[in-house]
């Protein structure tokens, strides 16, 4: 029996493990995409899209998971919801290429900052959701930091609320998909496969694919997208069944600080006083929020353990007939 304890305690470590290293390897990225120019965006996005459907179908493949895919089949309206996951992730890859690789890293961060604040929204707007005060206060005040980095920059934020937005979508439609992550993901690349190969072979026609142009080391580098794209997945897939989501939600902010700091420290974009305003705005928001998340789940916490208290355990079975008193027989 001492060994439970143990055993859970070190899932729990290798939950955390695999956590840090999804979220890390997310917010690490923007060191990967500008080893591919001079490759663009589009060239890039569909080289990801190719090789991510290779790379996940080997890693079926080694697992045998393939039942999934005749029963998701028979199902055109999860059929219909993967096309439009497929889609949405289309323009959030594609944005994020070109937003680090045209010098708009900081920018990018903050889509994925404010992330979840957008993902409240979309709850209340769609979903008809009801919010506690301090979700309230949250959102208004991420709606402020974007009204304050508009102004700041003389246009709205339009690489971080597309970001924000179309993962948000994302996140909302793989939901109601309810697949796993590798399945989820081979789904997605599959419906991207062909016309993503089809514009590579287009490329190729008129001349302007690097893939082959740039030497092996370029090649390899661009075949490297579809492990980019999968191993973090696969990570926090593992990192999903061994840790609470309330551990996953802290865990996902360590991505866009990753991003932010290489933005400033690396790629040395500028951060006028405004911007700080309004990221500062962002973390107050997302501080609430966590509070608030936090205090919510040790409150129902605490209710559960209180009603597990009040369930009194049944009188055992008497042992003597009724009226006859031990000692009379």
């Amino acid at each position: 029996m001492a060994e439970e304890p143990r055993t859970a305690a070190g899932e729990q470590r290798a939950g955390l493990l695999y956590g840090i290293g999804a979220y890390g390897m997310w917010g690490l990225v923007p060191l990967f995409w500008p080893l591919l120019k001079p490759a663009g965006a589009i060239e890039i996005l569909a080289h990801r899209m190719v090789w991510s459907l290779a790379f996940v179908g080997v890693a079926l493949l080694v697992l045998r998971r393939w039942a999934w895919i005749g029963e998701l089949l028979r199902q055109p309206r999860r059929l219909g919801l993967i096309g439009l996951a497929a889609a949405v992730i289309t323009v959030n890859w594609g944005v994020y290429i070109w937003s680090v690789n045209s010098g708009h890293v900081v920018e990018a961060s903050l889509g994925y900052f404010i992330n979840p604040l957008v993902t409240i929204a979309m709850g209340v707007l769609l979903l008809k959701e009801r919010l506690r005060p301090v979700q309230w206060a949250a959102v208004a005040i991420g709606a402020t930091a974007v009204v304050v980095l508009a102004v700041g920059a003389g246009r709205p934020p339009w690489i971080s609320l597309t970001l924000a937005l179309s993962f948000a979508t994302y996140g909302l439609v793989k939901k109601k998909v309810n697949l796993g992550g590798l399945e989820s993901l081979a789904a997605e690349t599959a419906m991207q496969f062909v016309p993503a190969l089809g514009y590579l072979v287009w490329l190729g026609t008129q001349g302007d694919a690097t893939f082959a142009s740039h030497g092996a080391g370029h090649g390899a580098l661009l075949a490297a997208t579809g492990v980019v794209t999968a191993a973090p997945l696969v990570c926090f897939g593992a990192a999903a069944i061994r840790v609470p989501l309330s551990t996953l939600g802290l865990l996902q902010y360590l991505a866009p600080v990753f991003q932010f700091g290489l933005g400033i420290l690396y790629f040395h974009e500028a951060m006028p006083a405004e911007r700080w305003a309004g990221f500062s705005l962002v973390w107050v928001a997302l501080t609430l929020l966590t509070w608030d998340a936090l205090r919510t789940a040790r409150r129902g916490r605490a209710a559960l353990a209180a009603a597990s208290q009040r369930v009194e355990p049944l009188p055992a079975p008497s042992l003597n007939p009724p009226g006859v008193r031990v000692g009379e027989e």
